[in-house]
C-alpha cells in the first residue's frame, strides 16, 4: 500500500505568532472535526494557565530557559506535497537502502510520504500519519490520543503541543501479529523561525511484537527554531515493543519532548534514545510498569559538543509486584558542553517483587565540560531490589597513550575510545545503514574528520515511482 499525501487546494498558512488564534487557524487549515479542535482549545487553556519552569523549580533548577524565544516562533508551516520537494541533505540522511515494512515522511508540518506493506496492511496493521488517522481510524485516536500515557496537563510544553501538534505518527499492531522488518518515520524540517510540534503514537496490541524507529533532523540555522514533541507507546499484555528514537536536529534548535510508556502483564518495552541535535534539548523518558510481568529496557546515547546541552529525566514506575527494569544511559561530552542527567526508580506499596537497576555513565572530553548526575529511589515496598548506580570521568589517558603509541593521532585515538564507550548502545541500532550513520555522526562531531555521503539516488527514485 502506497500513497503520497496530498496538500492540494489546502489554504496558506499565516506567518503567526503562538496564539489561540494560531491554534484555530492551524485547526481550520487541516480541516479537522469540531472533537479534534476542542481538544486543541483545551490544551491551549491549560498551556496558558501552567506557568513557564524557573530556575526555582525542582526538575528546572539547572535548567535555564531564559534564552528560549518563544515569542517569534511560528507554530506551523504549509509544505511540499512531495519527497521530491526536500532537500539533497534530507534524502542523504533518509537512507532507504535497507528493508523497512513501512515508512512515513514528514516535511515540517506535514506528512508527504506513506507507505505500508500489503503483507501488514492485510493482516490489520494501521501505520499511518495523524492527519489520516484522524480522517480514516477516528476511534482509535479518540481512545489513546494524549488520553493514557501523555495528558496535556503533564507540563507546561505538553500542553503546547497538545494545542498545536502536527506531523504525526500512528502506529497499531494488532493482537498477535509479528512484523519483523522495521517500521519507520522520519522527520526534517529546514523552515526558519518555525515550531514542529511531532506526536508519536504506538499501541501494540496483545501478543504482538514490533520495532519502529523514529527519527528527527534538520539543518544547522541562523534563526531560533522549536519542537516539542510527544511519544505514547501502549504495550498491552504480552507484546514486545522495540522503539528508537534518534534526534539530530541543527544547532539552533530547542528541543523538548515527553517519551511516555504504558507496559502491561508480561509486556516488554525494548526503548533506545539517541540524541545528537540541538543546542538545547530537554527529555523526559518513562516507564510505568501497570501490571505484573511487565518489562522495560530503557538506553541512552548522548554526545555533546561546543556549548549543547542536554536534560534527562526517567522514570521507572513500579506500580504493580513482580515488574522488571533496567536503565542504561550513556553521555560524552567535549568543548564546553553540559549535560543533567535526574533519573527516579519510583517503587508502590502494591509493587512488591520489583527489581529494577538504574546506571548513568558521563564521560568527558574536556576540562570545560560538565555532566550533573542525580540517581534516585522512592521505594513504598518491602520485598524488591531497587539499585542505581552513576559515574563522571575523564578520559583514560593510559587508553589515550596506547592509542598515540601505537601511531594514532589523537583525534583519532579520542574517536576510538568513544565508539568504545558507545559499543554496546551502538549495536542496537536495528539496520546497518543507521548504525554507520551513528558513527559517521560521532567522528564528526568529535572533530575526527566525516566518511564520504552515500549515493542514495536510485532510492529516491524509487520512493518518486511509488508517489
Amino acid at each position: 500500500m502506497n500513497q503520497q499525501a496530498s496538500l492540494a487546494n489546502k489554504p496558506s498558512l499565516s506567518a503567526i505568532s503562538i496564539s489561540r488564534e494560531a491554534v484555530i487557524e492551524f485547526s481550520r487549515y487541516k480541516d479537522e472535526p469540531d472533537w479534534l479542535r476542542q481538544r486543541r482549545l483545551a490544551a491551549w487553556e491549560l498551556f496558558e494557565r501552567i506557568p513557564m519552569p524557573t530556575l526555582k523549580d525542582e526538575e528546572w533548577r539547572r535548567t535555564d530557559l531564559r534564552g528560549l524565544k518563544l515569542q517569534e516562533i511560528a507554530p506551523n508551516s504549509r509544505t511540499t506535497g512531495s519527497p521530491n520537494g526536500l532537500t539533497t541533505e534530507a534524502r542523504e540522511m533518509i537512507d532507504l537502502r535497507d528493508e523497512q515494512a513501512g515508512l512515513l515522511i514528514h516535511h515540517d508540518s506535514e506528512n508527504v510520504y506513506r507507505q505500508l506493506s500489503e503483507k501488514l496492511a492485510g493482516q490489520g496493521v494501521i501505520f499511518t500519519d495523524l492527519d489520516a488517522a484522524v480522517r480514516e481510524h477516528p476511534e482509535l485516536v479518540k481512545r489513546y490520543f494524549m488520553t493514557d500515557a501523555v495528558k496535556p496537563e503533564y507540563n507546561k510544553f505538553s500542553a503546547l503541543h497538545g494545542a498545536l501538534f502536527s506531523a504525526g505518527s500512528v502506529l497499531y499492531v494488532p493482537e498477535g501479529v509479528q512484523v519483523t522488518v522495521p517500521l519507520r518515520s522520519c522527520l526534517w524540517t529546514d523552515s526558519e523561525k518555525l515550531g514542529v510540534f511531532p506526536h508519536t503514537l504506538i499501541v501494540a496490541d496483545k501478543g504482538s511484537d514490533v520495532l519502529f524507529i523514529d527519527e528527527f533532523r534538520s539543518p544547522d540555522q541562523s534563526e531560533q527554531a522549536f519542537s516539542s514533541g510527544v511519544v505514547e507507546l501502549i504495550v498491552n499484555e504480552g507484546a514486545r515493543l522495540r522503539y528508537v528514537s534518534i534526534q539530530e536536529y541543527g544547532r539552533q534548535f530547542w528541543n523538548f519532548v515527553v517519551n511516555r510508556a504504558i507496559v502491561h502483564r508480561d509486556a516488554t518495552l525494548i526503548s533506545l534514545s539517541v540524541a545528537f541535535g540541538g543546542g538545547f534539548h530537554k527529555a523526559n523518558v518513562e516507564s510505568i510498569l501497570v501490571e505484573p510481568g511487565a518489562r522495560a529496557e530503557m538506553y541512552g546515547l548522548l554526545l555533546g559538543v561546543q556549548n549543547q546541552f542536554f536534560d534527562h529525566h526517567t522514570l521507572q514506575d513500579h506500580v504493580a509486584p513482580n515488574t522488571t527494569s533496567n536503565l542504561l544511559y550513556k553521555c560524552a561530552l567535549t568543548d564546553s558542553a553540559r549535560s543533567v542527567y535526574s533519573g527516579l526508580i519510583r517503587a508502590h506499596k502494591a509493587a512488591q517483587k520489583t527489581d529494577a537497576i538504574q546506571t548513568n555513565r558521563n564521560l568527558l572530553l574536556s576540562d570545560h565540560s560538565r555532566a550533573d548526575s542525580i540517581p534516585k529511589l522512592e521505594i513504598e515496598a518491602n520485598d524488591l531490589r531497587c539499585t542505581h548506580a552513576a559515574t563522571i570521568s575523564p578520559i583514560d589517558e593510559e587508553q589515550l597513550f596506547y592509542l598515540l603509541a601505537r601511531g594514532l593521532d589523537r583525534k583519532t585515538a579520542t574517536l576510538l575510545i568513544v565508539e568504545g564507550f558507545f559499543e554496546s548502545l551502538l549495536a542496537m541500532a536495528p539496520l546497518k545503514s543507521l548504525h554507520d550513520r551513528l558513527l559517521r555522526t560521532i567522528a564528526r562531531k568529535i572533530g575526527a574528520g566525516e566518511l564520504p555521503g552515500l549515493d542514495l539516488a536510485e532510492s529516491w527514485e524509487e520512493v518518486a515511482k511509488e508517489a
